[in-house]
């Protein structure tokens, strides 16, 4: 199934590429779904992992996911939907969304932090590099919400407070 997956997140992002970079979009799910494959992980986890940003970023909706992969997929890839998106919540600023969804994060189950965990290791390496001005918001961003994803798995963990400080150190040097 993750084959099937795999190709669907591919279809559904098209010709998108990464912000900060000319990367095809698809890479950085393919990495995400890596990072998890390197810690206890389930088919569904991964599945979730190549999927996480399709329904903020595509036509796609979580009940076609359901439909096409199963609940507990459909699942995953709901609490990895960022709910405090500036579109629904204009009134609010960059701070108070980030914050809203620090919070909610912190809710999340131990498999969702798991694959959030590995989102930020990719997004913090790949912003870092590509993009220092944004990094220096972005990067503090980080640090509190590799605070909430504790429950996740803890080599992940280990990993991304160790990208983000890195990071921070790097944004220092002058």
């Amino acid at each position: 199934m993750e084959k099937k997956v795999l190709e669907f997140a591919r279809k559904a992002h098209g010709t998108q590429q990464r912000k900060y970079s000319e990367e095809a979009y698809i890479e950085h799910p393919i990495r995400v779904a890596g990072l998890v494959k390197s810690v206890t992980h389930t088919s569904e986890m991964i599945c979730a992992a190549y999927l996480h940003d399709v329904v903020e970023d595509t036509p796609v909706s979580l009940q076609d996911i359901e439909r096409k992969f199963g609940r507990k997929t459909a699942s995953l890839v709901e609490e990895l939907t960022d709910e405090y998106e500036k579109k629904n919540h204009p009134h609010l600023n960059r701070r108070q969304r980030k914050q809203k969804e620090v919070e909610r994060q912190a809710g999340m189950s131990p498999e969702a932090k798991t694959i959030k965990l590995a989102d930020v290791i990719d997004n913090t390496r790949d912003i870092l590099k590509n993009d220092p001005g944004f990094a220096r918001k972005y990067i503090p961003e980080m640090e509190a919400l590799t605070e909430a994803l504790q429950g996740g798995d803890f080599k992940l963990l280990m990993r991304a407070c160790f990208e983000v400080q890195r990071g921070i150190i790097q944004l220092r040097k002058p």
